[in-house]
């Protein structure tokens, strides 16, 4: 476990760096908002293409080959974020960090599934959860930092002694598993996957110059849905080996629980791509002040992440969602009615409350989607969570993106929120056909309570034996 959260927690800690950076690279790039969210849509974007090629190449080659060929990838891409010339250039690069990032990632993940048993998966991912929240958290306070001393480029170097050690310890530490040489690999998925995804995210950042019903957004989106549907006919019907497999959702707990974190990542992260805008360009506040005041998300996840693995392995997930999604939403509402004047107090309590749902919703979801997938194609089912959960990160990032414009008011941060707020109201409406809801454990406590009772009026009255 240390050694996965060691390898791939500079993965998580690379997009909020570069979230808190985000007006600084703005500037010295010298591009609008529409164009300057490519550095955070294309990584995302990126680990959601690369992740479902995780699945199959672990099952062509050694999983633990697969997963440091991933680090080192994301190594390089790093590398050349850092001597990035120019600004697509830096977008070309973070695409190269986000193919590393989506091979090693969902692996890290397989490695915990088959690690633990089924009765302690819950507190393993508690516990992952808790590491992997570390690192995010410092992740604002060291981009402030950099971002504020001009010294922006550091915040892609630093990942290059972390990456190291990570590889160090994963080639002297993890076994290595044996390869199933049968699979057979997909290029005609793999391409319209690409193409489909690739064509979505792109419509989506261009409709605040075109609008919705342009020509250039319709026909992306027209060769996105050609693409993603014979992509999906292609690997449930024709492939022998599937790129993702999507038959898993005919698993109902499997969908349902997709569902659900779906629309949250929605919910949670891309309303997250907000605040570092509205802290800096509205509130006037540095890189660093800001990464300060995004402090308490990331440790109120981490925190709360232990307690919630523990309690996810009693009763399920259904209660943790459900409670997760009604703060979220109350929580959302609230970020509606920000103003120039908010108390910085008041938006840090804000925070905490958020942080709090993402531990109830996130990982609770996560853990279920894949506890019902058969041990021998948890990599696959790994791959298919990550993959769609990051691309529907990208397009939330770009969606919002959109919604936000380019004047920055507090309206247009007010709208940008009651839109995250509808999505959380869906992902409390899915959450509740979860399972796990304890009506049966607490019907059976009542059933147990009201037998004691009875036992115990009834020893009273006619004494014990004939009770």
């Amino acid at each position: 476990m240390i050694t996965i959260i060691f390898g791939v927690s500079m993965i998580v800690l690379d997009s909020t760096v570069v979230n808190v950076a985000f007006p600084t690279l703005r500037r010295e790039f010298d591009v609008g908002l529409d164009e300057a969210q490519w550095i955070i849509s294309i990584y995302v974007l990126a680990l959601g293409i690369a992740t479902p090629l995780a699945g199959i190449l672990a099952d062509r080659f050694k999983l633990k080959r697969v997963y440091i060929l991933g680090l080192g990838i994301f190594i390089l891409g790093s590398v050349a974020s850092g001597l990035a010339p120019s600004f697509w250039l830096l977008v070309g690069a973070r695409a190269l960090q986000g193919i590393g990032g989506g091979i090693a990632l969902p692996l890290s993940t397989v490695m915990l599934f088959t690690t633990f048993d089924d009765e302690e998966q819950g507190c393993a991912f508690g516990i992952y959860g808790v590491v992997m929240v570390a690192a995010p958290a410092a992740g604002p306070i060291l981009g402030g930092l950099l971002a504020d001393a001009n010294l922006w480029r550091w915040i892609f170097f630093i990942n290059i002694p972390i990456g190291l050690i990570g590889i160090g310890l994963a080639i002297r530490i993890l076994r290595a598993t044996e390869p199933k040489r049968s699979i057979k690999f997909n290029p005609i998925s793999l391409i319209t996957i690409i193409i489909g995804y690739g064509c979505v995210l792109y419509a989506a950042s261009i409709v605040n110059h075109y609008g919705w019903v342009s020509v250039p957004v319709i026909s992306f989106l027209a060769v996105a849905v050609v693409a993603l549907s014979v992509f999906a006919v292609y690997d449930l019907k024709y492939a022998r080996d599937p790129l993702l497999e999507l038959s898993l959702y005919k698993n109902p707990t499997f969908l349902k629980a997709n569902l659900v974190g779906y629309v949250a990542v929605i919910a949670l992260f891309g309303a997250e791509f907000l605040m570092p805008i509205y802290l800096q360009s509205l509130r006037g506040r540095t890189a660093m002040q800001t990464g300060f005041i995004l402090l308490p998300i990331a440790a109120t996840t981490g925190l709360t992440n232990l307690i919630v693995g523990g309690i996810y392995d009693k009763i399920g997930p259904r209660v943790l969602v459900v409670a997760g999604a009604g703060i979220l939403l109350i929580n959302t509402w609230q970020f509606t009615s920000l103003s120039n004047s908010t108390p910085i107090s008041q938006i840090i309590l804000l925070l905490v409350l958020r942080g709090l749902a993402i531990s109830l919703i996130m990982q609770p979801t996560y853990t279920t989607a894949l506890g019902v997938v058969p041990k021998e194609n948890v990599p696959r089912g790994s791959s298919l969570v990550n993959s769609t959960r990051f691309v529907v990160q990208a397009l939330g990032v770009a969606v919002l993106a959109t919604i936000l414009g380019s004047t920055h008011s507090p309206e247009d941060f007010a709208r940008a929120y009651r839109f995250t707020f509808y999505v959380a109201f869906v992902a409390l409406v899915l959450g509740a056909l979860l399972p796990g809801f304890p009506f049966e454990w607490a019907g059976r406590g009542a059933i147990k309570a009201w037998v004691t009772a009875s036992r115990s009026y009834l020893s009273q009255r006619f004494g014990r034996r004939r009770a």
